[in-house]
């Protein structure tokens, strides 16, 4: 894996590293599911259709961030509990903060 800058300035790993094709493949097939949506409404599609999409994207968004918090906390968190100290007090944090924002959505 190698590092990347996060907005914070602090460097971190992207734990999702080893399936990042797989995370691209999903997040393509999702854009294309919007972009669907978007010409299911161009086309006057009736509402309950649309909606029924837009339902199915929100799954697939769901089911994608749960992957990318899988990979995070079986790669990020696993290994700063590992090396101990303040940094495995930190990962289990932003692991429990991003839980806590998937299950507000």
């Amino acid at each position: 894996m190698t590092p990347t800058q996060r907005c914070d300035g602090e460097t971190a790993m992207a734990g999702y590293g080893q399936h990042k094709e797989d995370v691209i493949r999903r997040l393509r097939r999702i854009e294309g599911q919007v972009r669907g949506v978007q010409r299911m409404v161009d086309e006057d599609v009736y509402c309950i259709d649309v909606l029924t999409q837009v339902s199915a994207i929100n799954a697939a968004l769901q089911s994608c961030a749960v992957a990318l918090l899988d990979e995070h906390l079986s790669c990020c968190v696993t290994e700063a509990i590992a090396q101990g100290g303040d940094q495995a007090k930190v990962k289990v944090s932003e692991a429990s903060s991003a839980i806590a924002r998937l299950i507000r959505t």
